[in-house]
């Protein structure tokens, strides 16, 4: 048996106007996905346990079978996987992000996604400024980027993610608590350093918005996951853009497959993904599929861009993926959101999310369709995300 797992991230969403009263995923043109709908089984999934935040950190360890509230440690070490970073038992990590501030105002919590080269020279001015802290900047890719201090009291520290207010005054998200007073200063001295740089300059030049501070927030210390194979006895792949999915994946012991034209963002090359999904399968047991754009497009506040990246989706990744699996017969399929991002709020939410299972020997319930409708109508429910990948390969019993 060979299974997928396909994460169109944060495409949940809930009633908007602009769609006549639809959500994204309802109003979008996605054939492929409600014909497997009507073939599988549909419900709702709860991948953000009670008390944890909203994010992919957590939702997506649910989806690929890990219980957050045992392995998660915090978002930014996850991250630092992927960036080759390895942390000491007494170092933290926090993501630092790249973000357009103006007037004491979150603006853009992606520096309106600026370019891995611009970012990474802003990064090295900020590693020469900073010298005299106790911390290490590492460049990343795009806005996201990471923090390491041994400055133990900042584990105490409460973040904000900077897309949960985008919009709104910084004032009431700084840091709080003990450790805090250090975050803070870093922050401002980020914002000394940044403001005139010769990158951002160029950037207001040319109507972009500059990356004139960096924003810390979702530290945590070093994790430990046992391997996909110790835990499932399966060997897998991971297909991603986005530096923690990828974390998640060499934690796990995932295969990390890089795919031409990938990119995290609403350009992302979809078809490339699809097919590198249906050609991974020969040599992998099980595929994770991760696609950005939906959440991408949620923080965005574009309605129209989400349900065109779900389209894209149907068409180009669970459309090959669907016609390989009904050639061979012996494969399963999970599609679910990680969590909701809802255009109308532009941040991640912890409701329940629909998912569904699909291919040899899942027997249908009913849905008509895929969406939060259908979802909640077959009164199927997984109050924990862990459980799904059970589900998924046929062992309702293991842990």
């Amino acid at each position: 048996m060979k299974y997928v797992v396909i994460i169109p991230d944060g495409f949940a969403d809930r009633p908007l106007g602009i769609l006549k009263g639809r959500t994204p995923i309802e109003a979008a043109n996605t054939p492929c996905m409600d014909e497997m709908a009507r073939g599988g089984q549909v419900g709702l999934v709860n991948n953000v346990p009670r008390g944890m935040e909203p994010g992919s950190d957590v939702a997506c360890m649910n989806l690929m079978g890990y219980d957050p509230k045992v392995y998660h440690t915090g978002r930014a070490p996850l991250e630092a996987v992927s960036l080759g970073v390895e942390l000491g038992d007494d170092e933290i990590a926090f993501r630092a992000n790249l973000v357009t501030v103006t007037e004491g105002m979150m603006v853009d919590y992606a520096a309106g996604h600026i370019k891995s080269g611009e970012a990474a020279v802003l990064i090295a001015a900020l590693c020469e400024e900073l010298a005299g802290e106790p911390l290490q900047l590492h460049a990343g890719t795009s806005y996201r980027h990471l923090m390491v201090t041994a400055e133990s009291e900042t584990l105490k520290a409460r973040t904000t993610p900077p897309h949960d207010f985008t919009g709104k005054p910084l004032e009431g998200h700084w840091p709080r608590g003990k450790g805090a007073g250090f975050l803070r200063r870093v922050m401002d001295r980020s914002a000394e350093v940044l403001a005139g740089h010769d990158v951002n300059e160029v950037r207001v030049s040319l109507g972009e918005n500059p990356a004139n501070m960096i924003w810390l927030w979702g530290g945590g210390t070093r994790p430990h996951l046992p391997s996909f194979r110790e835990k499932w006895g399966l060997n897998g792949a991971m297909i991603t853009a986005v530096d923690l999915l990828r974390s998640l994946g060499m934690l796990t012991g995932l295969d990390i497959l890089k795919v031409p034209g990938a990119t995290g963002y609403l350009d992302t090359d979809y078809g490339a993904k699809g097919a590198a999904a249906v050609e991974a399968l020969e040599r992998h047991d099980i595929v994770v599929v991760h696609i950005e754009a939906p959440d991408e497009a949620g923080h965005g506040g574009k309605a129209l861009a989400k349900l065109k990246s779900l389209e894209r989706i149907d068409e180009e990744i669970v459309g090959p993926l669907a016609e390989m699996a009904r050639g061979r017969g012996d494969v399963r399929v999970l599609i679910s959101a990680d969590h909701a991002t809802p255009v109308e709020l532009r941040t991640h939410t912890p409701e329940a999310v629909p998912f569904m299972l699909w291919g040899e020997g899942v027997e249908p319930n009913g849905a008509a369709a895929f969406c939060e409708i259908a979802a909640k109508d077959t009164g199927l429910r997984e109050k924990k995300g862990h459980r799904l990948m059970a589900r998924l390969l046929g062992r309702e019993a293991a842990s």
